[in-house]
């Protein structure tokens, strides 16, 4: 009688094997390796210059910006109406608020009033921050450093949200992503070093809260409602009047808001008002 091979038996077993581990990459491994690739994508990319900046990069992109009464009791007449902007291009901005280790190092000296290498600078005007604009502009040998719009300061701050607050409507979280309260809060009645708190979905820590941080915009009543619906510069003439944002370490929550705005004179300064740097990079 012939003998029966064993070779066939062999080989289909080691088909069921190869089939088991490729059933097992499919179900197991290969999501886990597109899920990985996905947030590398997502990722925010990030770019450090030459005095330790972080800065991150913004894509182009479309929000709703300013308030809606029916949904943010606490809104200002100034925060409206609500309306949709586009930013077309893409731009940095800081990752977090300009540390007075930084300013010390292109400005050599120190206006703050509360003290510290990783607090964020107070006492500066916005006069005095184009000072500093311009000599880090030739620190580095470009142009391209300068205040963020307005819009752009927003837009960054949402992060893609559209919640009073870029984690949510209510205040019950604030105390994870912003420093305020004065005294009687959670601050103890003074700033704090930057970066502490949680981040924005896109990156940004202390986009709310800690100190006020001007923007490039003039103030004029009115403006939101004949405002350009793509890339608004703010009005192009008026008193010196420059708009903040975000908030400060003294603010009650309900200042503590991603629309939040108000003016002050472009060469007054105080111990909640600092600000955040932006720069042109398409």
């Amino acid at each position: 009688m012939k003998k029966k091979s064993n070779v066939q038996p062999f080989f289909h077993h080691r088909t069921m094997e190869i089939t088991h581990m490729i059933r097992l990459f499919v179900l197991l491994i290969l999501p886990l390796t597109v899920a990985w690739n996905s947030a590398m994508a997502d990722a925010p990319e990030e770019i450090t210059n030459s005095i330790g900046m972080v800065l991150i990069r913004i894509p182009a992109g479309q929000f709703m910006m300013g308030s809606d009464k029916l949904f943010d009791t606490e809104a200002s007449n100034s925060e409206l109406p609500r309306h949709p902007v586009t930013i077309t291009k893409s731009f940095c901005l800081g990752k977090y608020e300009v540390s007075q280790e930084q300013w010390m190092a292109v400005m050599k000296d120190n206006p703050s009033e509360f003290k510290g290498r990783t607090l964020p600078v107070q006492e500066v005007s916005w006069n005095l921050v184009q000072d500093f604009i311009k000599k880090i502009n030739e620190l580095e040998k470009t142009s391209d450093y300068r205040l963020p719009t307005e819009a752009e300061w927003e837009y960054a701050a949402r992060a893609g949200s559209t919640t009073i607050r870029y984690w949510g409507d209510n205040d019950n979280d604030m105390i994870k992503y912003a420093w305020y309260g004065d005294e009687n809060g959670v601050t103890g009645g003074k700033p704090h070093p930057i970066g502490q708190l949680k981040p924005n979905a896109w990156g940004f820590h202390d986009m709310l809260g800690n100190v006020w941080e001007w923007v490039s915009d003039r103030y004029e009543d009115g403006y939101y409602a004949k405002s350009p619906k793509t890339d608004p510069q703010g009005p192009l003439s008026g008193p010196p009047l420059r708009m903040h944002r975000g908030g400060g370490w003294h603010d009650d929550p309900d200042h503590i808001r991603s629309a939040i705005r108000f003016y002050f004179g472009q060469s007054g300064r105080n111990n909640s008002l600092g600000f955040r740097l932006a720069k042109n990079c398409p």
